[in-house]
């Protein structure tokens, strides 16, 4: 503005300050929120979700018993490819929460025989594998990569991130690892998806066909198949557990 002076001379007045009260408000707001989603997305946020997630799952299976919901809550109005898409969804969920498999395939073999059984049971694992995997991966890896610092979680690691379809088809076919166990190791480390979903499913044939069989044939303990199935189940057991006795030994050697 010009302001006459007494001269009668106009002078120009000098510059008032800008007000910065409006836009440093919504900027500090913009660095709080910014700060916030980075935290909510930092990896130990992510890994607290997951084992949160799990926690609750595994507070599910011990209050509601699912599987039991399965074998003796079936309702009657499913029957077929519907009863069976519904149990294999179920079973890759119950997966997750930590119900053991045995019990599930087992059911699958009773309500379903043993070919729509095997079926279904395979379709459930392979759902429910791939769900671990990948809440495992989106949720837990960038934490729990940097705290793979004993020789034990080392060594697993290399072997499933360069081996990743052998190692686990051999975790798949020698019981040993829990099944959980398997998939959210696998999550952590650098395998890859096709490797993964294709080891669990071809690795999980024998095992989950002899439950099956078992499950189908309950009725009758003494039937050659039953026994068969039986011997199928232990035979694996067996091995898997000499074999993860040999790995001790030889990884306390190096």
């Amino acid at each position: 503005m010009l302001d006459a002076n007494r001269s009668g001379t106009a002078t120009a007045s000098p510059p008032t300050a800008p007000d910065f009260a409006g836009p440093v408000a919504p900027l500090r707001r913009g660095g709080v929120t910014a700060r916030c989603v980075r935290v909510l997305l930092s990896p130990y946020a992510r890994l607290s979700l997951l084992l949160a997630l799990l926690g609750g799952a595994a507070a599910c299976v011990l209050l509601f018993e699912p599987q039991q919901l399965l074998t003796h809550g079936w309702t009657a109005q499913l029957g077929g490819a519907a009863a069976a898409l519904v149990f294999a969804v179920a079973y890759g969920l119950c997966t997750m929460a930590f119900v053991p498999r045995p019990l599930l395939n087992l059911a699958a073999g009773a309500l379903f025989g043993s070919q729509l059984g095997l079926a279904t049971a395979l379709a459930g694992t392979v759902l429910g594998a791939g769900l671990a995997f990948g809440l495992g991966r989106l949720l837990g890896q960038e934490a729990l990569r940097p705290l793979l610092r004993g020789r034990w979680l080392r060594a697993a690691d290399g072997q499933l991130s360069r081996h990743g379809f052998r190692s686990m088809m051999v975790a798949r076919l020698f019981p040993g690892v829990p099944f959980w166990a398997a998939n959210y190791c696998a999550a952590v480390s650098r395998m890859g998806w096709l490797p993964f979903l294709l080891a669990t499913a071809l690795g999980s044939i024998p095992n989950t066909a002899a439950y099956a069989v078992a499950g189908a044939r309950a009725s009758s303990p003494t039937s050659p198949a039953f026994l068969i199935a039986m011997a199928c189940i232990a035979v694996p057991a067996l091995v898997g557990t000499v074999v993860a006795w040999r790995k001790r030994h030889c990884l306390r050697g190096r």
